[in-house]
């Protein structure tokens, strides 16, 4: 039963580069193994600049969408899941690692003037207008929700503004943290009406055709999956 450490790129994720190794496995999204040596997996999109991959010492492992698609469709595909690297990481994590606690610190989605990233300033990926991530809110019960069905709860580390709805903790908190109970009938609506749309790409490419896909449908879905938190 692992602890995995999800690290993101937010300013305030420096923090986790004198934490004590108190977890099984960390995965890095993007530029975020510069925070820490000891990551043990880095995931990273198609179109990431080549110049910042990390070269992979003994035992790190890379991540790429040859990995994290296929992780992704076994839990719906990207347009249920949300279309940005924290949520695809925190997929392929539960497919991949299979973990008790996935603890999340940096991937907040939330973008002060000024900073935007560790490293000085950065797109902003998950607030870009796309049918995926027309509520990030939605898109984390969902990830909570579909961990808490095996066995592992989403927890974040982060103390400032947030869209992700994950319950806050400290690291002193992960060994006591349990998944949280969420009411099976709103859950059983959510995956009915996802299975009932089909909303799916193999691909992962679902921009490629965004005429298969209603707006006010996916808004609708979001709702019952935001009807689902405690």
């Amino acid at each position: 039963m692992t602890v995995v450490l999800m690290l993101g790129s937010a300013p305030m994720v420096v923090q986790a580069a004198d934490w004590p190794r108190g977890f099984d496995r960390v995965l890095a999204i993007n530029n975020a193994w510069r925070v820490r040596p000891d990551w043990d997996f880095s995931i990273y999109p198609w179109d990431f600049d080549a110049a910042r991959v990390p070269v992979a010492a003994s035992g790190q492992v890379l991540v790429t969408e040859a990995d994290f698609v296929p992780a992704q469709n076994r839990y719906g595909g990207f347009v249920y899941a949300g279309a940005t690297m924290a949520y695809t990481a925190a997929y392929w994590a539960l497919d991949a690692l299979r973990p008790r606690v996935l603890a999340v610190f940096g991937c907040d989605m939330h973008y002060p003037a000024g900073q935007t990233h560790f490293y000085g300033v950065g797109t902003p990926d998950p607030l870009r207008s796309d049918i995926t991530l027309r509520s990030l809110e939605a898109k984390s019960v969902r990830l909570m929700v579909l961990a808490a069905l095996q066995g592992c709860a989403v927890v974040n580390l982060s103390s400032g503004p947030s869209r992700l709805l994950c319950p806050r903790v400290g690291l002193a908190d992960l060994g006591a943290v349990r998944p949280l109970a969420f009411d099976p009938v709103r859950v059983q609506a959510a995956q009915a009406r996802e299975d009932e749309l089909g909303y799916f790409a193999p691909s992962g490419r679902y921009w490629e055709d965004l005429s298969a896909y209603d707006v006010a449908e996916i808004d609708a879905l979001d709702a019952l999956w935001l009807a689902c938190l405690p």
